[in-house]
C-alpha cells in the first residue's frame, strides 16, 4: 500500500510516497481505509530529528512514517469485533504506543481508538478534527472551563487552537484569541469575542483571564501572570528552542498547586472522539481546513505547516 515515508531525519524534502505492506487486522482489531490525515506539530519535530531519543527508544528504524490522525471507512474487522462493519465512516487517532503511520492507505487500530464521523461531513475534511479532542481535554477536564469565564487562546487559528475557540464559545466563555493578523477574521467568525495580532499585542497589553489555553509553548511565565485569582493555565506545547528550560519551568510550576501550568499531550479514545462528533452534530464545531494536498505531496504539507500563518489544518488526501 502507499504510505508517506522518510529514510533519514531532515527537512520536509526527506518525505516521499512509498510502499509498505498492507496491514491485516488481528483479533479485536479494525482495518480502516484512510481517506484523509492531517499534519501535526509533533510530526515536524519527529521528522527533523529533534525528538530522536523518543523515536529511537520506540525501536522503529528507517524508513519511518508520519501521521497520527485519520478519517476513513472500515475496510474489515478481525475476530471479536462487534458494532462496526465494512463501509462505516470513522475517525480516530493512533495511540502513543503505535506511533506515527496514519498517512497511508490503511491503518489497523482497536475499536476504542475510533468513533463514527457525523453524517454529512466530508471524509477528507473530517481529518482536520480528531486532534481537536485535545481542546476538549484541556478546556473541559484540565481547566474545567465554566460559562461566563474569560478564556484566552494562544495560537487560535491553528489546528487545535481553532477548535478551542469554537469550544470556548460552546461552553459559554468569553473568548479572546491571539493569532496572526491575517487570521483575525477567521477566529472572530469561529466565535472569538476579541481577537489580537500576537505580533502587535504582547502579554502586558492583555487583561486577566480565568483560563489560558496555550498551543504555542513559548513565554509560559509571561502568560501565566495573566491568570486571575483561581485561574488555570493549560499548555499543549513547549519551547523547542529552549527544551530543557521550557520543560523545567513546566515541572517547577507544579509546586504551585492550582496556579501550575497543566501540560499534557492528547491520547484520545472512543468517548472523546464521540464527544467531538456531538459538537459537530449540534452545529457548534466545524472543521477548518487550510489546504488539502495529495499523499504524493506530503513534503509540501509539512513545508506549509513549518512556514506558519496557518488557518486551520493542512490535510493530506489519501484516497
Amino acid at each position: 500500500m502507499r504510505a508517506a515515508l522518510y529514510d533519514s531525519y531532515g527537512p520536509p524534502d526527506v518525505l516521499y510516497e512509498g510502499t509498505v505492506p498492507k496491514p491485516t487486522p488481528g483479533d479485536g482489531e479494525v482495518l480502516v481505509r484512510v481517506h484523509g490525515s492531517s499534519v501535526n506539530g509533533g510530526e515536524l519535530h519527529g521528522r527533523a530529528g529533534r525528538v530522536r531519543l523518543v523515536t529511537e527508544l520506540a525501536g522503529r528504524g528507517f524508513p519511518k512514517r508520519v501521521g497520527i490522525d485519520f478519517s476513513g471507512e472500515v475496510a474489515g474487522t478481525g475476530p471479536s469485533v462487534s458494532g462496526l462493519a465494512a463501509g462505516d465512516r470513522v475517525w480516530g487517532v493512533l495511540p502513543r504506543s503505535q506511533g506515527f503511520g496514519s498517512a497511508a492507505e490503511f491503518v489497523v487500530v482497536r475499536p476504542r481508538q475510533l468513533a463514527r464521523v457525523p453524517a454529512g461531513l466530508d471524509l477528507v475534511e473530517a481529518a482536520a478534527l480528531p486532534v481537536g479532542t485535545t481542546a476538549i481535554t484541556g478546556l473541559r477536564d484540565k481547566a474545567r472551563l465554566r460559562a461566563g469565564e474569560r478564556l484566552l487562546v494562544r495560537g487560535a487559528a491553528g489546528g487545535v487552537g481553532n477548535v478551542a475557540v469554537q469550544l470556548g464559545r460552546a461552553y459559554g466563555a468569553h473568548v479572546t484569541a491571539l493569532a496572526g493578523a491575517a487570521t483575525l477574521d477567521l477566529v472572530r467568525e469561529l466565535g472569538a469575542d476579541e481577537a489580537f495580532d500576537h505580533r502587535a499585542t504582547g502579554p502586558a497589553e492583555l487583561g486577566r483571564y480565568d483560563v489560558v489555553f496555550d498551543t504555542v509553548g513559548t513565554d509560559h511565565r509571561a502568560f501565566r501572570r495573566l491568570l486571575a485569582p483561581g485561574g488555570r493555565m493549560v499548555s499543549i506545547a513547549f519551547d523547542q528552542s529552549r527544551t530543557a528550560a521550557s520543560l523545567g519551568y513546566l515541572l517547577a510550576s507544579a509546586v504551585h498547586g492550582r496556579g501550575r501550568v497543566r501540560f499534557f499531550s492528547g491520547n484520545p479514545k472512543h468517548d472523546l472522539l464521540a464527544e467531538l462528533a456531538r459538537f459537530v452534530e449540534r452545529g457548534e464545531l466545524r472543521p477548518v481546513v487550510d489546504t488539502v494536498r495529495p499523499l504524493a505531496d506530503i513534503a509540501g504539507a509539512h513545508r506549509a505547516l513549518e512556514a506558519g500563518g496557518v488557518r486551520g489544518k493542512h490535510v493530506v488526501r489519501v484516497v
